[in-house]
């Protein structure tokens, strides 16, 4: 669920910005940190014809386009200020969310922002929705010191009442999220169903947080010492930053917000600039939690902002986490950046999924699972499936199947979706026809932003030159918005340049295989390894699957598609995937620190005084020492009193007071 590199205008908008050095990217192409590097080191390996359009985009200082910087906004004439969509009748439902033509993009316990002024645009039409004004540096200054102050105040209360807290945060989500996922379907592009599924995500995150503030802590351990234990304890890291990508705007920081919050820290959000709309109306509804709660709006900043805000929150030491949902290229300069001040990173990287399905593999759940793991928000997904292996003896009756169910997806507006949409994919491709009518549901949306369909045209030819033959799709359509064709390509070999490059779009690459030891070789040959699946009814193959020589992702799967996590099991892959892991079972401890790290906290229950290992340190004489005497006696004090007169004076001295001295 987490972004990819490839993605061209994603969370970063999509944009350039130059360096000294020349034009450079301010992310992945467009991903979510928003940052930028001098000289070419942003560019990871990509395909030619990719390369050449990032080329192009790069002679453009700023793109007069999604999430691009805007200047004078403020004396705008009257004519640009009503072709906002938020001005329109139709989407006055914006205003349920106290959102405006100019919105404010920083909360620190009040709302402001001295930087530029953004136009966030709707992928189905490119229509203008509404402004937000983004944080300078200086805002940015202010906002980790109040938050800091904030957390002096957060982390003393105790961990259930932190609970409660959260839980009312979940409770007012559920009150918008009909608007809420109406709003992400408008302004990151995927249909409604996801919309609003996405949104219940925080919700069952929160849900889920509640219950953990019950049970965070650390074990006692047993000691090697007689009389002795070993005490773990965990407390909060302090302030937690979180960039996160355009293609999950709310989950992604609910994943984190919710957990790090109950563990007692306080968190500061940096969303993609091309969802600055949906940042500002989520962090609206949590601080109006906070504020009924009486506690520090700081306690959930935001500052939404581009390349020096990222840029600040990776290099600052006050930041002690830095949760960065991006690409692989540039979370490597996050990873760098934080690491120079010896600071912590939960990375949350690109993915090239891979499906298998065997000779015996149940095909009414291949077909569906395929589709939707490679079509599910218009192939922007980090679990995104991009390779399908089929056994040969399946190879053809699969293509020829999943060519039909491709013909039925029905194409249009995001937001004409219905909670039937995603529960379409797994029914409907089991009937040999479909009348138009039962497909009434909107199941694929546009792409984020138009640099996103210059590179799947770009990823497409590329595939053609590598040998690919497209059998399906392959070309932009005609029609207002970001849309493109879900495209299948096969006859690529399983190693071609084009199909270990993540492109952040609907193509997926079809392969051959003949065994087992091969296929899982090409599964684990691409560097990210976030997820994986294969169906098949052979039980030592699923074991073989899951074991240390199966696949070498943090997701895999077995009869079900590679998308789909759910919020009870850590989400966050292997390798170029970055390590990270965040949501369920025990991600919390990324936001905590143990006081293990530096030294463990043991209690001496008994009368004695063993050390650890049987090591004996004691004196020539044997000296015998009793409870009440707890005396730890300098053998090298700087004067001449003998070690028995020492005791007979403390012998004295205890027989007159009942006290334990230490000298």
């Amino acid at each position: 669920l987490r972004a990819p590199p490839e993605d061209p205008g994603r969370g970063g908008g999509g944009g350039r910005a130059r360096g000294r050095g020349g034009a450079c990217p301010m992310s992945s192409p467009g991903r979510g940190a928003g940052l930028y590097f001098s000289g070419s080191s942003g560019c990871r390996r990509a395909v030619r014809p990719v390369l050449s359009m990032w080329r192009f985009s790069r002679q453009l200082c700023v793109h007069v386009a999604r999430g691009s910087k805007l200047s004078g906004l403020g004396n705008r004439p009257a004519a640009f200020m009503s072709t906002l969509l938020i001005n329109q009748p139709q989407y006055a439902w914006l205003k349920e969310l106290e959102l405006r033509e100019e919105n404010e993009g920083v909360y620190n316990g009040s709302w402001g922002g001295r930087g530029e002024v953004i136009t966030t645009y709707c992928p189905a039409n490119n229509e203008p929705i509404a402004r937000v004004r983004q944080a300078s540096v200086a805002d940015y200054e202010e906002t980790v010191r109040k938050a800091r102050e904030a957390w002096r105040i957060w982390a003393d209360i105790p961990a259930p009442k932190r609970g409660e807290v959260v839980r009312q945060i979940g409770d007012a989500l559920r009150e918008k999220i009909q608007v809420l996922g109406r709003l992400v379907s408008l302004e990151m592009g995927k249909i409604l169903v996801e919309g609003v599924g996405e949104v219940q995500e925080y919700v069952d995150i929160c849900d889920y947080a509640v219950g953990l503030s019950r049970m965070i802590g650390g074990p006692i351990l047993p000691s090697e010492r007689p009389g002795h234990a070993l005490i773990e304890q965990w407390n909060p890291v302090g302030l937690v930053g979180i960039i996160t990508a355009f293609n999950f705007p709310v989950a992604v920081y609910g994943w984190n917000n919710a957990i790090a919050m109950i563990c007692g820290n306080v968190c500061l959000w940096k969303g993609a600039p091309t969802t600055s709309l949906i940042s500002v109306a989520v962090t609206k509804i949590v601080a109006k939690v906070l504020e009924d709660n009486k506690l520090p709006g700081a306690i959930c900043s935001l500052t939404c902002g581009g390349a020096d805000i990222g840029t600040a929150m990776a290099k600052d030491e006050r930041v002690n986490l830095l949760s960065f949902t991006g690409s692989t290229q540039v979370g490597k300069q996050v990873a760098l950046m934080v690491q120079e001040r010896f600071g912590r990173s939960l990375l949350e990287l690109g993915g090239n999924n891979a499906i298998i399905a065997f000779e015996d593999a149940d095909l009414s759940l291949v077909v569906p699972s395929a589709l939707f793991a490679a079509v599910g928000t218009a192939g922007q997904r980090c679990t995104t499936a991009r390779r399908l292996f089929l056994h040969e003896s399946i190879h053809d009756e699969v293509i020829n199947r999943l060519k039909k169910a491709y013909a039925q997806i029905r194409v249009g507006n995001p937001w004409d979706s219905t909670v039937m949409s995603v529960l379409i994919f797994f029914v409907f491709f089991s009937f040999s026809e479909l009348r138009a009518s039962e497909a009434a549901n909107v199941l694929y949306g546009p792409l984020h932003t138009k640099q996103a369909v210059s590179m799947f045209l770009g990823a497409v030819e590329e595939a053609k030159k590598e040998g690919g033959t497209v059998v399906y799709g392959g070309k932009v359509m005609d029609r207002p918005g970001n849309y493109v064709e879900p495209t299948i390509v096969t006859d690529l070999a399983h190693n071609a340049s084009i199909a270990h490059t993540e492109t952040f779009a609907p193509i997926l690459y079809v392969f051959k295989f003949k065994n087992e030891e091969e296929v899982f070789a090409w599964n684990n040959e691409v560097k990210q390894g976030l997820s994986s699946s294969i169906f098949t009814k052979d039980l030592g193959r699923i074991f073989r699957w899951l074991g240390p020589k199966g696949s070498d992702c943090g997701i895999v799967n077995v009869n079900i598609p590679t998308s789909g996590a759910e919020i009870g099991g850590a989400f966050g892959g292997e390798k170029h995937t970055g390590g990270g892991r965040e949501s369920g079972s025990d991600a919390w401890k990324q936001y905590m620190r143990r006081s293990t790290w530096k030294k463990i906290n043991t209690i001496n229950y008994s009368k004695d005084l063993p050390l650890a290992q049987g090591i004996k340190f004691q004196t020539q004489r044997k000296l015998r020492f009793t409870l009440n005497k707890c005396i730890i006696l300098n053998m090298t004090v700087a004067n001449s009193i003998s070690p028995e007169a020492m005791i007979k004076s403390t012998d004295s001295f205890f027989k007159n007071k009942n006290k334990i001295v230490t000298t």
